[in-house]
């Protein structure tokens, strides 16, 4: 099993954030002569986030359990992170200092179920913390194809992407579309690192599918915002839709997604289609 272990996860996580700067890109001189490995020197991130060299040396190995929150936001800053980059900072720190412990299980709220069936002209759908489809509507279901005939316990946007030929079909851009999803795994893993199932997702995920195994080595994250997505369905043919992403108040891990289309548009035409 591929177990999420958060002192690993904190070191790949600032090991590789370090190596993708240059002493050029902070503002400190270069140094001449001999050649440098590529990226910034421990001692180099913790001259810039005003720390010492050991403190840093020791959260970069996945020992940061009592470092504050200041203090990491400064090693934020130095390494340049976003600000989704460094919340992930934040959860992986978070994540060493905890014990396992049991994960809630996610279920959609009536309320929001009945907000999706209420929406009629674009797909929409409720989203957990494993990428779980925890509810969605009429026309998502007509869109991602196939869903409605995979067991209940499949029903997960990260294993439809990567197991189903009929996703990289619909898909255009299914590469992109595949590594924003492992993007948004890693993501929720620095919150929930003792997931068991998370675990058994990524597990089974790495031993099916060549691209997923390639992807999760790196840990980039990714949190869904707002974009464009192109579709080719068999039905419906080409659309593109825009979408964004909402999360609902009372639960921080579940992402609303609505998509959106141009009136007039040959999608909109496409989507009436779908509808029926």
């Amino acid at each position: 099993m591929s177990e999420f272990a958060p002192e690993t996860a904190l070191r790949e996580f600032l090991g590789t954030r370090r190596a993708r700067l240059t002493p050029e890109q902070t503002g400190l001189p270069a140094h001449p002569g001999a050649p440098r490995s590529p990226g910034l020197r421990r001692e180099e991130v913790a001259q810039l986030a005003g720390l010492s060299v050991d403190c840093y040396v020791r959260l970069e190995a996945g020992r940061g359990a009592g470092v504050s929150p200041s203090v990491l936001r400064a090693v934020a800053r130095a390494l340049q992170l976003s600000d989704t980059e460094r919340d992930q900072l934040l959860a992986l720190v978070e994540g060493v200092r905890q014990r396992p412990h049991a994960t809630v299980e996610q279920q959609a709220r009536l309320g929001l179920v009945r907000a999706l069936d209420t929406i009629g002209d674009v797909p929409a759908l409720l989203l957990g913390h494993r990428l779980d489809v925890l509810a969605t509507n009429r026309l998502a279901r007509a869109l991602y194809l196939d869903f409605d005939a995979r067991p209940a316990e499949e029903w997960n946007m990260a294993r439809y992407m990567f197991l189903s030929e009929a996703a990289r079909e619909l898909c255009v851009d299914w590469a992109e579309t595949a590594r924003e999803i492992v993007g948004m795994l890693r993501l929720y893993a620095g919150r929930h690192p003792h997931d068991p199932k998370l675990d058994q997702l990524v597990s089974d995920l790495s031993a099916d599918d060549r691209d997923f195994r390639g992807w999760w080595a790196d840990p980039e994250v990714y949190l869904p915002r707002y974009g464009v997505k192109r579709y080719r369905h068999p039905l419906a043919g080409d659309l593109t839709l825009g979408f964004e992403a909402f999360t609902p108040l009372g639960d921080a891990d579940q992402t609303l997604g609505l998509y959106t289309v141009e009136p007039g548009s040959p999608s909109e035409k496409a989507l009436l289609l779908l509808a029926g």
